[in-house]
């Protein structure tokens, strides 16, 4: 997926500046799909460029003027065609699977220090999802946008899930590791 089509989606959601549109990604789709406002703000500006998106200036009161974005005809159409394209699977390609791989070759303790924390930082994610889902009463009811909404937000608690678990499951099973004296046999 390239950037573009995140962006494309965000102002499908509410056309707005490139500032307002970095802080809603940070809220929202940021948390799968990261990217700084560097490079939010140039790939805005090649999509205007490409036609996807129309600029409104628009003046502020003692501050610059603003441009806000808006999806064109010809954005949205990309945006349908990406949409409709297969989508390949998704590759695990995981920082954290290549220390837990190479743990025996380091300061392990360093590690699973380092995986501690990124423990704690799922379950902040994953009490920040519970948190939203709060938001939808009856997602029984739910159609359209919003049902899409909150489907993404159960696939994320699911991956936190998945997440707190495996780290724990690693960090459970070297803790037994280290309780367990090991003997050894001489011949």
């Amino acid at each position: 997926m390239a950037l573009e089509h995140a962006l494309l989606v965000a102002l499908s959601e509410k056309p707005g500046s490139g500032l307002e549109l970095a802080r809603r990604f940070d809220r929202s789709i940021g948390f799968f799909w990261h990217a700084t406002h560097q490079q939010i703000y140039r790939v805005l500006g090649r999509m205007e460029g490409d036609g996807w998106l129309a600029v409104e200036v628009v003046g502020q009161s003692g501050k610059p003027d603003k441009k806000v974005y808006r999806v064109t005809a010809a954005g949205a159409q990309a945006l349908s065609d990406w949409l409709a394209a297969p989508t390949p699977m998704e590759e695990l390609r995981s920082e954290v699977a290549v220390r837990m791989r190479g743990a025996s070759f380091g300061d392990r303790e360093a590690v699973l220090e380092v995986l501690r924390g990124n423990a704690a930082d799922h379950q902040l994610r994953l009490a920040h999802y519970r948190q939203l889902e709060k938001e939808y009463d009856d997602p029984s009811s739910l159609t359209g946008h919003e049902l899409d909404q909150y489907l993404v937000l159960r696939g994320g608690i699911g991956l936190e899930q998945f997440w707190i678990a495996w780290l724990e499951d690693y960090l459970a099973a070297h803790e037994r590791s280290a309780a367990t004296p090991t003997t050894r046999t001489t011949s």
